[in-house]
């Protein structure tokens, strides 16, 4: 079955989309030649280690930045190169296609029935998950995308790892 893993989406979850609390700096990142602005927390690298080293758990990137997250938010949020989940961009307005859906196909495909907690803020995404073929034993912690990522989805996301995996 193999060691879980922690998947982590960047826009919503680690650049909430409204000014977030205190422990935010604005930064501009620039893939692909196109400048963003983002709200990223330093914390946030430090919390995600700690929970993936308690349980036993690895991380990795499931957001559309693919390994761009790993040239321009993990450095800024204390991360190290991640794997990442090969999301091709949304192809658009496609009839019975939605974010969550799309983004889901590819989660389910990358994790190979390996359990996980996904952090993501794509209001279908939990629906969408579950009804992929295959999907191991999972749990999406749903971010809300104007606050962003909290210790308290850390908590919820270790909790639920602890009881699936009782080394850690």
């Amino acid at each position: 079955m193999g060691s879980p893993v922690v998947l982590l989406d960047v826009d919503g979850v680690l650049n909430p989309f409204e000014r977030p609390h205190r422990g935010f700096r604005r930064v501009r990142c620039s893939p692909n030649g196109i400048t963003y602005k983002l709200w990223l927390n330093a914390g946030h690298g430090r919390m995600l280690l700690d929970l993936v080293e308690a349980a036993g758990a690895e991380l990795a990137w499931a957001s559309y930045w693919c390994d761009h997250a790993n040239t321009w938010i993990g450095p800024r949020v204390g991360l190290p190169e991640l794997p990442f989940v090969p999301i091709p961009r949304f192809p658009g307005i496609t009839e019975g296609v939605s974010l969550g859906s799309w983004k889901a196909r590819h989660v389910a495909a990358w994790t190979g029935g390996r359990p996980f907690v996904w952090f993501e803020d794509e209001p279908d995404a939990t629906d969408r998950i579950a009804a992929e073929p295959g999907v191991g034993d999972h749990l999406l912690v749903s971010v809300e995308p104007q606050a962003g990522l909290t210790e308290e989805h850390i908590e919820r996301a270790l909790e639920w790892l602890r009881a699936r995996t009782p080394d850690a």
